[in-house]
Parts: C-alpha cells; structure tokens; sequence
C-alpha cells in the first residue's frame, strides 16, 4: 500500500479509523495499527505499549502518525493481546437469555459479575492449556469491551459509550468442574493460565456504530458450537459499564467481557468438553478472527 495515500484517503472520507495490535514475541510485543492492506504499522514512535495512558489519551496521535502515511513496516510476526496490562478484567455471567437456560440458571435480575485474572490474557492463536486435573474445559466466545476513560459512579448508561475505547474478540475459557462444583467464587474456573485469548485487534469504537449487532461464532475441530448475535445480550454494554461503575472503578485499559450466547459444552450434552488437539475458531463480525489450539498443562513454554 502507498503509504503516502492513506492520509488524503482518509481525510476525504471524513474519519480515521483504527484498528490497534501488539506484534512480537510474549512479553516483548511492539505496538501497531493494522493498514487497510492488512500489513502493521510500528507506532513504537507514538506509544510505548497500547496501555491504558495510550488509550485515555493517545489514540489522536495514532490517528494522526497513521494519517501521515510514514510509519515503518512490521514484519509478519506473532500477534499478542491487543491491551498491554489491563488493570482489571470484568466479566459478566449469564448475560445472554439463550445461555442461562442452557445451564438452568434464571434470568437475572441484575448482571452477574466476576473477575478473571490479569495475567490469564494471550494473544488469539496462542496456545490455550488444559489446567492439571481439569475434566470439563469449556470455551465461550464473547464481545470484549475495552475502556478509553475512567468510570466511576456514573449517573446513568448515557454516560458509558464516551468512555469506550474500543471492542476485542474474546474466548473466556473456563474450568466448570472448578467454577460450579468446587464452591466459592467462579473466579477458580476462570483464572487458569492462558484462559483468556484476546484480539487480533481493538478496533476502535468509532469503527463499530452498533456493537449491539455483530454476529458471533465459535467452532471446536470444525463443528459451529456457538453462533449469535449481539443484540441477544441481557444488559446491553452502556448498562453494564454504568452497573459495573456503582461498585468498582473503570480505569483506561480495564477489560469487560460482556458475556456469551448458548452452545457451550456445559450446556450441551451433545458438546464434548476440551480435550488436548482441540483447536477452536472464535470470530465476531468487524472483529477479527482468533484460532487457538489446546495442549496439556505439561507442555510448558
């Protein structure tokens, strides 16, 4: 692509939209914006890291290094989250009417809410690992919303979508043997490492006009296992930012997964749980597309 094109190209279409990545090896990944050829683009001149300082205050400078059309190449390499080092990562149960009936929960009457460790985050083709002593792995594929400003008591869901920063794919791995039949809390089935693949991108907000209308898939070994939309959530995502605000603080990077939508294995008896060899395909509509394979907890590195 002619890179000096991209400016004048997207000024006379009236935005500059962006679709921000992290390329490179675990721990070492450099940021980027993904060109409109697919190629990424080093914005290690802009930003450190794609961070939360970077989302609160720095995607006009992205916009701008990309409209000037003079950023490096980088070349093909791993692709890693999408979000340096989240603060947080909110999820929220039960939030699709079609799931909570396939695991015979109620409807409920406010959004379910946990929390995921941080460092269960990789990239979207990382390898997912089976935790030791694990039987009932499950997948999810659900619409991750990534926060741009800090959230704290807001009056009412109008405030909310300001504070987006943008939207991710995520699969939201889970142990349910040690979420629903271990007691406590369903953080223990939801914290294993590498339980959170997320990216390829984070495509910012103003790229998606209705993030209440993306289509939704995951399949295992070829097999659709989930296929929605988002329109079928519960609370919809001003709701849940707003909700989550009156108990906890949003800051710049935080991470909510918005929950996800019937066809898990836990809720089908025709749906075998994970196994070692799996692969699963999770993709969302404008999204991206993540492929990740499952090995044992043995494996190490």
């Amino acid at each position: 692509m002619n890179q000096e094109l991209v400016g004048p190209m997207l000024r006379a279409r009236g935005y500059l939209f962006v679709k921000l990545l992290r390329v490179g090896p675990a721990g070492a990944e450099r940021p980027a914006v993904l060109a409109e050829d697919g190629t990424p683009l080093d914005l290690s001149g802009v930003t450190r890291d794609i961070d939360g300082d970077f989302l609160a205050g720095g995607l006009d400078d992205a916009r701008a290094a990309y409209a000037a059309g003079n950023l490096p190449e980088l070349a093909p390499a791993r692709i890693g989250p999408p979000v340096a080092r989240p603060g947080k990562i909110v999820c929220v149960g039960l939030n699709y009417r079609d799931h909570a009936e396939e695991t015979g929960a109620g409807i409920p009457a406010e959004p379910v809410l946990f929390m995921k460790a941080v460092n269960t985050m990789v990239g979207p083709d990382d390898r997912v690992l089976i935790p030791k002593g694990s039987v009932k792995t499950d997948y999810e594929v659900e619409l991750a919303v990534v926060l741009g400003g800090r959230a704290r008591y807001l009056d009412s869901p109008d405030e909310a979508r300001a504070l987006v920063a943008g939207y991710a794919v995520s699969n939201d791995v889970s142990e349910r043997e040690f979420q629903m039949e271990r007691g406590g809390t369903w953080d223990k089935g939801k914290s294993c490492e590498t339980f959170n693949p997320l990216g390829p991108w984070l495509v910012t907000a103003d790229e998606i006009p209705d993030p209440q209308d993306l289509a939704m898939r995951l399949s295992v070994n070829g097999e659709v296992r989930q296929d929605a939309r988002s329109k079928n959530m519960i609370y919809g995502i001003d709701h849940l930012i707003w909700y989550i605000s009156q108990f906890m603080v949003l800051e710049p990077g935080d991470v909510i997964n918005t929950g996800t939508p019937a066809g898990v294995a836990v809720g089908r008896p025709d749906a075998p749980f994970l196994r070692a060899g799996d692969v699963m395909e999770v993709e969302i509509e404008g999204l991206g597309r993540q492929r990740q394979a499952l090995a044992s907890h043995e494996v190490s590195g």
